[in-house]
């Protein structure tokens, strides 16, 4: 199977600087979207710090990914390579905590992170915070990821509806980030891939606009169509955040 993608991020309508970044790398079959917080340009720090970091330790592991690639589905080696993501993005909070306290003006920063690692027929997510990663199969979507917000704890404990979390003024409260500590809890997770399938990886500010019921239709238009009307579309609704869309094809 091959992997074929395209990302695209944007300022939005109302902030002054873009804080989000995003990797791709279709060869290594690696995809990643993070959405930074601090002052002093110091989520824009975080988030790209983030990244390349995540990028970089998940290439040193190729021998991991190769038992997978070549077939390999013993247990022992699905946890290796749960491990292979987790500890990437371990590494990259230690490294945007260590910057931040090292610079007074950048302590605090910190950055959602959402990752996917494609591996022939196995797929597996990282997530930090809330941006989000979905699957499309056939028309119908699933989010693979769950948001680490203070109102989808709310939600998830039965504490408010769904609808009154909609409402919330908590609702961008992040109860994970990348950076804010030396050390952050990863969700970690593994899912099957098929030919025809797309992922869409994107930040707060695309999919607070978007319906899951609306993303079928646009990833079918190709990955670089796709993250141009993805964008399009969240500044045209608002555009109140910045707004990263990444989508993936797997032919």
């Amino acid at each position: 199977m091959r992997r074929v993608s395209s990302g695209l991020t944007d300022v939005g309508r109302r902030r002054v600087s873009n804080e989000d970044a995003f990797g791709l790398d279709d060869e290594l079959g690696l995809y990643v979207v993070a959405d930074g917080m601090g002052g002093h340009a110091a989520g824009e720090i975080a988030s790209r710090e983030a990244v390349d970091n995540v990028m970089a330790m998940v290439r040193r592991q190729r021998d991991v990914l190769a038992a997978v690639q070549g077939g390999d589905r013993s247990p022992e080696t699905m946890r290796r390579v749960l491990r292979v993501m987790e500890s990437a993005i371990q590494a990259a909070t230690y490294m945007v905590f260590a910057i931040a306290e090292n610079e007074p003006e950048q302590r605090g920063m910190g950055t959602t992170l959402s990752s996917l690692l494609v591996i022939g027929d196995v797929g597996i997510t990282g997530q930090v915070g809330d941006s989000r990663v979905y699957q499309v199969r056939q028309g119908q979507v699933t989010r693979l990821t769950e948001d680490h917000t203070l109102v989808a704890w709310q939600v998830k404990q039965g504490i408010i509806s769904a609808a009154e979390a909609e409402r919330s003024p908590h609702k961008n409260v992040i109860t994970r980030a990348v950076g804010s500590r030396d050390y952050v809890q990863v969700d970690t997770h593994v899912v099957d891939v098929q030919p025809g399938d797309s992922f869409l990886l994107c930040s707060d500010g695309l999919h607070g606009y978007l319906e899951d019921h609306e993303i079928p239709a646009i990833v079918d238009l190709g990955p670089a169509v796709a993250t141009r009307h993805f964008i399009e579309l969240a500044n045209k609704r608002g555009g109140r955040d910045n707004i990263t869309a990444l989508v993936i094809e797997i032919l």
